[in-house]
């Protein structure tokens, strides 16, 4: 479902009223990180900022941004036109168009031979229709972001293309600016085709008035606890709205955020009263929650599309695996007849001499094996029974061949679900966007995924994060969960890879690893500093192990058996997948999970060299 977040033109008009703090800035440079968004570096007073001016039909806004954005190899080429006309001139004023969503950057500066140029960058936040427009100093469209024809077919009312002259876009609703008082407000209310009800208030009032969204009034009455359509409710939302609107300190307002679960939802504005304490009031405290928000949000959104499209191209895996392993079994279920062609082939072979030499359909003979029970065997009556013979010892050595390469099949395919079900698991319990890179990473390199992350290999997120190969013969770091259990260090791994090298190349053989039985899980390993008895502490034991079993895909089970042992013991085989090792002199406790200590550390990166 998309989320259209409320950047209305009442969040326009406050965002801009901080943002006039930057006239007389510098433009020094110009990004464009993708086809929607472009950002503007500005110098003033010895600080630098970056304008983040967002044209997305679902989060389209401007604000100051502190979080750089990866830029393409390639700069597009609107980007290129910005940087012709606007670098090196200074803005003269930001201004709004009433409620409107339009946002007017005026720029000033001289050319070569010191004439004055004037442009202007006029952004439309309006949803789908949203823009960012280049004006020259008569007002015709130097270019834009987004072109548009008016033709039959398009409800859009104006041409944006360059050459034209740029006309502003005009709207048939009332403007809140323009009404006086609350009878004025009520007037218009009542005036409208339309009965006032609780339910539709907010609709009613987003549909009169120029820039004030549906969401943000039904916020609003939730807020002033407004249960009932009177003139004394409607008179308390009027002033409240004017207040917000009429503001000219954007220190006296703030965001409320809301939640859904634990996920960002939606903002609104409020008015910071002096019963409102420990609001922030810094310079463009507004630009930067704004900032925070939408970092957060699309961060948020971006690991989760990207795990689900790494997740969709492992369960096509799995899928295509699971479908072999029933090919397999059904090979393996013929193979159990085979030892009955061999019998078939003997008793003929040893009564031939009296068999006649004749094409017949079935035979019987004594079954030396049983008893001399006699046993009917069938027969193909294009061949002698002498060349049946031949043909059930050939069905059998058959049989018996794919028997042993069918089996061999069947061990490496359970491997390799084995390992498919570890990576789902490490998908499931990823935190972030480079816990997914990393698990593509591990992926990438498996013959089992190669035709499937071929087609991947464009995929700009992954080409522009910074990957860091868990391999013994670079320098590397790696970020383990880190647990201190009775002043001592327990680290689990994140990853199959991460497992690998934690506990093959990051720990001792004096040290204590700990993995859940026969169950996906991350490995532990118990700092011991050479202290081996350790071993024999089964309640600091018992209480990795409870740590262990949460961190494996058991977390919501009970009595999880654990094992144990000295890193000495673990081993790799040759050819091993990530994260699958071998161990012996193992001891095996119960952990139960429900109670586990708090994380002291969780992805901090550390030299594993030191």
């Amino acid at each position: 479902m998309r989320l259209i977040m409320a950047f209305d033109g009442i969040v326009t008009k406050v965002i801009t009223s901080e943002l006039q703090e930057l006239s007389g800035a510098r433009i020094d440079k110009v990004f464009q990180p993708s086809k929607n968004n472009v950002i503007l570096g500005l110098y003033k007073n010895g600080k630098n900022y970056a304008l983040n001016i967002c044209v997305d039909s679902s989060n389209y806004r401007v604000h100051l941004t502190t979080h750089s954005k990866p830029n393409p190899k390639n700069a597009f080429n609107f980007c290129m036109v910005l940087r012709k006309h606007l670098i090196g001139l200074h803005i003269k004023n930001i201004i709004t168009l009433d409620l409107e969503r339009v946002i007017i950057i005026e720029f000033e500066g001289f050319d070569d031979i010191d004439d004055l140029l004037e442009k202007k960058l006029i952004i439309e936040l309006m949803g789908k229709h949203c823009n960012i427009i280049l004006l020259d100093d008569e007002n015709k469209i130097i270019d834009s972001i987004k072109h548009i024809y008016n033709n039959e077919n398009n409800s859009y009312t104006r041409t944006i293309i360059p050459h034209q002259k740029y006309n502003f876009p005009t709207s048939s609703k009332y403007n809140f600016l323009d009404v006086q008082n609350f009878y004025g407000f009520k007037d218009k209310l009542c005036n409208a085709n339309f009965e006032l009800s609780l339910n539709n208030l907010a609709k009613q009032i987003s549909d009169l008035f120029t820039g004030i969204s549906k969401q943000y009034i039904n916020n609003l009455i939730s807020f002033l606890d407004i249960s009932s359509i009177n003139d004394e409710n409607l008179e308390k939302l009027y002033n409240y709205l004017k207040q917000i609107i009429f503001s000219n300190n954007p220190s006296k307002l703030y965001f409320e955020t809301l939640y859904n679960n634990e996920d960002l939802k939606d903002y609104y504005l409020l008015i910071n009263n002096s019963n409102i304490e420990n609001r922030e009031t810094h310079d463009f405290h507004l630009n930067f929650y704004l900032d925070d928000f939408y970092y957060k949000k699309e961060t948020s959104l971006e690991f989760k599309n990207y795990r689900n499209t790494v997740l969709k191209l492992i369960l096509n895996t799995l899928k295509k695996y699971n479908q072999r392993l029933l090919n397999i079994n059904s090979k393996l279920a013929s193979c159990e007849d085979m030892d009955k062609y061999k019998l078939y082939g003997e008793l003929i072979t040893a009564n031939l001499y009296k068999i006649k030499n004749e094409n017949i359909e079935k035979i019987q003979l004594e079954n030396y094996y049983d008893n001399n029970k006699l046993i009917t065997i069938k027969l193909d009556k294009k061949y002698s029974p002498a060349v049946n013979a031949k043909r059930f010892f050939k069905k059998y050595n058959k049989l018996k061949n794919a028997l042993e390469i069918v089996s061999e099949q069947k061990k490496e395919t359970l491997e390799e679900l084995d390992y498919l079900e570890s990576i789902i698991y490490e998908l499931e319990n990823s935190s972030n966007l480079n816990d997914v890179i990393q698990i593509y990473e591990e992926i990438s390199e498996n013959v089992i995924f190669k035709e499937n992350t071929k087609k991947q290999t464009n995929n700009q997120k992954n080409n522009n994060i910074k990957k860091s190969m868990l391999t013994k013969n670079k320098f590397t770091t790696f970020n383990p969960i880190k647990y201190i259990i009775d002043g001592h260090t327990l680290l689990i791994g994140r990853n199959n890879k991460e497992n690998d090298y934690l506990t093959l190349k990051h720990a001792k053989k004096t040290d204590i690893w700990l993995h859940t039985k026969d169950i996906q899980g991350s490995h532990g390993i118990l700092l011991t500093n050479n202290n081996i008895d350790l071993l024999s502490n089964i309640e600091l034991l018992e209480k990795c192990a409870k740590i262990v079993a949460f961190h494996s895909k058991a977390r919501d089970s009970s009595n999880v058996p654990v094992d144990i042992c000295l890193v000495k013991y673990v081993k790799k085989p040759n050819k091993a997948k990530p994260g699958m090792v071998i161990y012996t002199h193992q001891i095996t406790l119960i952990g139960d999970v429900p109670s586990i200590p708090k994380i002291i550390d969780r992805g901090r990166s550390f030299n594993p060299q030191n």
